[in-house]
């Protein structure tokens, strides 16, 4: 019988609550622990979603030997001190995304994975799923012919005062929490690292990002353009253009059971249905195969390194008023 992994919630984000029912729905995971700061708010989350243990520090978590794997679901600036104090107690990590906030963090990461033989993967849930796995067949196919532009969007309105997203020291910003998708996305799709940015932003209360616009030039002629914010309705996108063909995702970061494709050709549209699964239960599935069957991560720490250099690009692009080359 394969090894069923126990995990544990490095916090009470509200961000578990998308991660609790796939653990539930694995053969091969058990949601055993949470921790908070305190143990009465360990206490009362564990209570309200039925987990067995609750830690009153995010130490005696990591110190529960029971423990196969930690979730990091830490505000933005915290994610690389626990995610290495959390490999370095000998826990697997599935840590959210963004993945760090400097390069040097995330080689730090990088180093601690590689020396406790633990496997760190980032929470990019949309990298997993079936639609996802389809737009990137279809581009790899030459259906669209030569691809010369990218064009995405992440936008919502956040209306938590006092949230960790409004402060810059906090890892706070549209361009961390939700730019990184579009980035991630022509990233995938172009199977390669953009080479110029240039990135203008609108700064709010906190010093961060309430509204971000981003261009990434890639080699061969390739150009992604991307508008990420805080301030404005929900729109999620991303349209991929090549010389002979148009594809529209209309859903492209949270797919869900149905979805569809828009493939635009010669002034035709055609619909391309895909059948997914529950949206957070591939990356739970990613790292079950990677601790138990020796599998690499769908997202390579490589992979998340280029994601977080390029983020760091737009910013600094951003504020200074000139183009990065990376």
């Amino acid at each position: 019988m394969e090894k069923i992994l126990n995990w544990g919630l490095l916090s009470t984000a509200k961000i578990n609550q998308a991660l609790i029912k796939p653990l539930r729905a694995s053969k091969r995971t058990r949601l055993l622990a949470v921790a908070s700061r305190s143990i009465s708010s360990a206490e009362s989350y564990a209570r309200e979603w039925e987990i067995p243990r609750a830690h009153g520090s995010y130490e005696a978590l990591l110190a529960d030997p029971e423990i196969d794997v930690i979730y990091n679901s830490l505000p933005n600036h915290l994610h690389a001190e626990w995610t290495i104090k959390s490999l370095r107690a000998g826990k697997h990590v599935l840590c959210e995304k963004p993945f760090a906030l400097t390069l040097n963090e995330v080689d730090s990461m990088i180093t601690a994975a590689r020396e406790t033989g633990k496997v760190l993967a980032e929470a990019f849930m949309y990298r997993h799923h079936a639609q996802t796995l389809k737009v990137k067949e279809i581009v790899d196919s030459g259906m669209l012919g030569t691809i010369q532009l990218i064009k995405g969007a992440f936008t919502f309105t956040l209306t938590r005062e006092g949230n960790y997203r409004w402060t810059k020291e906090m890892g706070g910003g549209s361009l961390w929490d939700v730019g990184c998708y579009p980035i991630s996305y022509a990233r995938m799709i172009v199977g390669a690292e953009p080479v110029e940015v240039f990135g203008w932003q609108v700064t709010g209360q906190g010093g961060s990002d309430e509204s971000f616009i981003g261009q990434m030039r890639f080699k061969d002629g390739i150009h992604m353009q991307f508008d990420c914010g805080f301030k404005l309705p929900l729109r999620s996108r991303v349209e991929i253009i090549g010389t002979d063909a148009a594809l529209n995702i209309p859903n492209p970061f949270k797919p869900g059971l149905e979805n569809e494709l828009h493939l635009n050709r010669n002034g035709e549209t055609q619909t391309i249905k895909i059948a997914g699964a529950e949206l957070y239960l591939g990356e739970v599935e990613d790292m079950c195969n990677a601790i138990l069957n020796n599998q690499p991560p769908r997202i390579s720490s490589t992979d998340s390194y280029g994601n977080i250099a390029a983020i760091l690009a737009l910013r600094q692009s951003a504020e200074s008023g000139k183009p990065v080359s990376l």
